[in-house]
């Protein structure tokens, strides 16, 4: 059934389930924690040194060709700051393969788990998916162009993965119902339009005008993404039937 369906069971995560154990939880010994109970200021010291001593979480790498040399120096000495351009549209290229797995993840759950409870169709998720897969193509074409390398990890990039892991973990735990999945995925394109807006307005900083349109033209697919997994997330759970209906497929620019 593809509604999300909730029952009560043997649920062992409470404190509840275990008063004798969570009394001896509850209960410091002062030879452990000398400063008393509760107080985590010994913790946050060691924290603080790890903190202020930690290496940054990457770089971005420099041109590995001449030609990428070339454009970045001109770049920089018309004031521009490439490296942080740079830094972003690595981060969106590796949210959009990303978001890429996520919906090859959610196309194979549905193929087995999907009832027709909910209006979503295993093409609405395939038409999704080709536009993630697009939008990775034109960020590498926007990295390439700018004298990088779509294949460097770049410090956002690097960050964006991280943060993804949950995401991905849920859509492919394969006790994640539908309705759970497209939470996640809710999630994904919330970050997703975000991550599009602020890329849009580097780019236009740095008066990259085509740039600015092609971005722009998919922050507007992202917004339709989010408004039908919004709506397929409402179904799933029960909520009134949205009227969101995905445009047909976009010719490739020429």
């Amino acid at each position: 059934m593809t509604l999300q369906t909730t029952h009560m069971g043997m649920n062992r995560t409470g404190i509840q389930m275990s008063p004798i154990d969570s009394r001896a939880m509850q209960t410091v010994d002062p030879a452990i924690a000398d400063a008393g109970a509760g107080d985590e200021s010994a913790l946050a010291v060691l924290r603080n040194d790890y903190i202020a001593n930690a290496d940054a979480l990457g770089s971005v790498p420099l041109p590995g060709t001449l030609q990428g040399a070339v454009t970045m120096g001109i770049r920089t000495l018309a004031g521009d700051s490439p490296q942080i351009l740079l830094d972003k549209l690595g981060e969106r290229l590796a949210y959009e393969r990303t978001g890429t797995r996520l919906y090859d993840a959610l196309i194979t759950k549905c193929e087995v788990m999907l009832d027709g409870d909910i209006s979503m169709t295993i093409d609405d998720l395939e038409q999704i998916r080709a536009d993630e897969a697009r939008h990775f193509r034109l960020l590498a074409d926007a990295i390439t162009a700018l004298g990088g390398d779509p294949t460097s990890q770049t410090p956002s990039a690097d960050l964006a993965g991280v943060e993804a892991m949950g995401l991905v973990q849920v859509l492919n735990d394969p006790r994640a119902s539908i309705a759970q999945s497209l939470h996640a995925i809710v999630t994904a394109e919330l970050s997703d339009k975000a991550g599009w807006e602020t890329l849009i307005a580097l780019a236009d900083e740095h008066d990259i005008h085509a740039m600015v349109e092609d971005f722009t033209n998919a922050l507007n697919q992202e917004r339709e993404h989010l408004a039908l997994v919004q709506t397929w997330y409402e179904e799933a759970i029960g909520l009134t039937y949205g009227d969101v209906e995905i445009d047909p497929p976009r010719a490739p620019s020429p």
